[in-house]
């Protein structure tokens, strides 16, 4: 069997039809006996369903996505389970133990940007809106995932399109890396380690699969070498944005009532494409959104060790 997760940074990335690559697991018995990760070429939407057929994958793990591509993939054959999130590799595991639901084509791609979705990080749930506030929300949305595009595109080291950083170049350019890794803030607190899990983390480098910072540190190391990095957030996730901090009336935003200050939840903009936001604020009127990353202006340090380069 085989089976695809969108893949980005170790992740289920959650835009389907931007998805830039694709981590490509092969399993027996319900066990991973091997992966790999390909890159999606560039195509979109229902295209990736044709790429996905002439690699033989059987079950494509995604986050969102539209009823276009859902069509697609059952017309070539391969299994859909959508709505998956974090870690890409506990996904397929999840999927093997049947503990994986699918929750179906979860994004309409072809409304006009006055009804939005939003799903409930931890819960499932849904909600719906009409109405012009909500559309004036999406215009900040919109320029969000722009912003996020750019951050696809140049690993997040401009800081929201403010001017992209330059081109990454090394020996390791477009050759797929597979590196252990563990980071810390500067208090010296860990927040993530390949080591602790067990299993280096495999990527494309040059690819904006990576922050940019990391990226750049692995382009011209050597198999076997270790080095300490220090990123500024410009390198790393970028500088918040104010503008991605948004406030809507509950009443505006059916399914909002049962969100709470700390949850995390999915937000839809008139494209049908999700963004995760966390709700920072709520009173009996209103709920507020901040949809920058978590790790939006923060500093961070790596210790990386490259483990193997594949031609």
């Amino acid at each position: 069997m085989k089976i695809a997760v969108a893949y980005d940074n170790g992740n289920v990335f959650q835009h389907f039809g931007r998805t830039e690559s694709f981590k490509v697991y092969e399993a027996e018995n319900g066990k991973v006996t091997d992966s790999q990760i390909i890159s999606a070429g560039g195509v979109g939407h229902e295209a990736l369903a044709g790429l996905l057929a002439d690699q033989a994958v059987d079950v494509l793990i995604c986050g969102g996505i539209g009823g276009g591509a859902q069509a697609a993939l059952a017309e070539a054959g391969v299994e859909l389970c959508s709505g998956a999130q974090g870690d890409a590799d506990q996904a397929v595991e999840a999927y093997l133990k049947g503990e994986l639901v699918s929750t179906g084509a979860n994004c309409d791609h072809h409304h006009q940007g006055e009804e939005h979705s939003c799903g409930h990080h931890e819960e499932g749930h849904s909600c719906g809106h009409h109405g012009e506030e909500r559309e004036e929300q999406s215009h900040e949305a919109e320029a969000q995932e722009e912003e996020a595009a750019c951050t696809d595109a140049c690993g997040g080291s401009c800081g929201g399109c403010s001017g992209c950083a330059p081109a990454i170049t090394g020996r390791n350019v477009g050759k797929t890396c597979r590196t252990h890794y563990r980071g810390t803030f500067n208090d010296g607190t860990q927040f993530d380690s390949s080591y602790d899990r067990g299993e280096p983390l495999e990527f494309i480098c040059g690819a904006g699969q990576m922050i940019y910072g990391f990226d750049a540190a692995v382009a011209d190391m050597e198999v076997g070498q270790i080095v300490d990095v220090h990123l500024m957030p410009e390198e790393a996730y970028g500088l918040p944005d104010p503008n991605a901090v948004f406030t809507v009336e509950i009443a505006q935003l059916p399914g909002a009532e049962g969100l709470h200050a700390g949850d995390k939840a999915y937000l839809s903009n008139q494209y049908g494409q999700p963004f995760l936001v966390t709700v920072t604020a709520k009173d009996e009127k209103n709920i507020t959104f901040d949809a920058n990353h978590e790790m939006a202006g923060k500093e961070l340090n790596f210790r990386i060790e490259l483990v193997e380069v594949k031609e």
